[in-house]
């Protein structure tokens, strides 16, 4: 059985439960409410195919001032559903499409990447696409459909959003070798040594929610520059139990001020900046 985003999510964080340093989600929540409206945030990740009640979601994250969502894909059905979120609502969100280790089958690779390819040109990016050590699906071939999807990206001249969950040292050499010019590394939580050379090579990393009680998140966008960090929820996954929504990216904005020690303006200012020019929009 393949799981949804959310339910992977939610085993995720259980995984990392004993390293991770707690603090009240909530608290930062409401900490995060109080940053002024800005016109120009940008949630450069999330899963809105999988978020009920999609009218009064995107009423809320313009509330805080998010005006543009970066929506993912993980296989065929989130990758038609985003498709047709973004014709439904083309001023604000704007479609990835993508085929997540979590998501890859014998049987569906062929399908799945077709599809990619057939649609690739509706998408301003290609994701969420990678590999995970801790899924069950055996490495080759977690290898192979990423080798396969990065030679697409190479193609297309499109960015690439990457899953690099245990595996952060192989997924950055594959993209490297591959040629990638646009790269983010989605929630990077891995070592230093790599994350130095992810930086080195020109490419991003985002932060997440989870800065509010992950140490090793913490240590990867305190050692990352600025001007090298894209902000997003990864909605919905739940961080300490509460249901994200891209209204929350004022929480990631808001725990990156603090590890920055920088206004929130301006880290909205750099990382709004940032976005832009990584996705085009």
């Amino acid at each position: 059985m393949i799981l949804s985003h959310r339910e992977q999510g939610e085993k995720h964080i259980r995984l990392h439960h004993t390293k991770l340093l707690h603090v009240n989600y909530l608290a930062a929540k409401m900490r995060g409410n109080s940053i002024v409206s800005c016109k120009t945030m940008i949630d450069t990740h999330a899963h809105m195919n999988e978020i009920g009640k999609i009218e009064q979601t995107i009423q809320r994250a313009k509330g805080v001032g998010v005006n543009r969502i970066v929506a993912v894909g993980m296989d065929i059905d989130s990758n038609r559903a985003t498709l047709s979120l973004a014709r439904q609502f083309p001023e604000i969100i704007y479609p990835a499409i993508g085929y997540h280790p979590w998501s890859i089958t014998l049987e569906g690779i062929e399908d799945n990447l077709t599809f990619i390819e057939k649609n690739l040109s509706s998408c301003i990016a290609l994701g969420e696409v990678g590999l995970d050590y801790k899924t069950r699906m055996k490495k080759n071939i977690q290898w192979e459909v990423f080798f396969r999807i990065l030679l697409i990206v190479k193609n297309s001249g499109r960015p690439v959003i990457v899953h690099s969950r245990f595996s952060h040292k192989r997924t950055h050499q594959m993209v490297r070798e591959a040629g990638v010019e646009k790269a983010v590394f989605h929630w990077y939580s891995g070592p230093l040594d790599i994350l130095d050379n992810i930086i080195e090579d020109g490419y991003f990393i985002s932060a997440t929610p989870a800065l509010a009680y992950s140490l090793p998140h913490q240590t990867a966008i305190k050692r990352a520059p600025l001007e090298r960090i894209l902000i997003e929820t990864d909605a919905p996954v739940e961080y300490q139990g509460k249901v994200s929504e891209p209204a929350d990216l004022v929480i990631t904005l808001r725990e990156v001020s603090r590890l920055k020690g920088l206004e929130p303006d301006e880290v909205k200012r750099i990382t709004t900046a940032n976005a832009k020019k990584f996705f085009t929009i």
